[in-house]
């Protein structure tokens, strides 16, 4: 899958083969320690938080929890279903 932005995804792809090595060569052998990722979940967590801004979509607002709270929005089929 590609990044949110173009500009993301090379280091993306980075980060996802640096973390199914990590997963399948230490995780799933006991090796719990998932440092070895982290200069390049950095690196596009940046790019990231840059391409958000550049499209004006706040950081902040992608952080916030909606789930299980009244701003949790509902799928259509189910609020058709409560009001017959």
């Amino acid at each position: 899958m590609n990044s949110i932005g173009n500009t993301c995804n090379e280091i993306k792809h980075q980060y996802d083969e640096c973390f199914q090595s990590w997963f399948t060569e230490k995780f799933l052998k006991g090796t719990i320690n998932d440092d070895a990722c982290d200069p390049l979940f950095k690196l596009y967590q940046q790019c990231i938080q840059k391409t958000m801004k550049e499209n004006h979509i706040e950081v902040k607002d992608a952080e916030i929890n909606y789930l299980g709270t009244d701003k949790e929005c509902t799928p259509p089929l189910l609020k058709d279903k409560k009001s017959k």
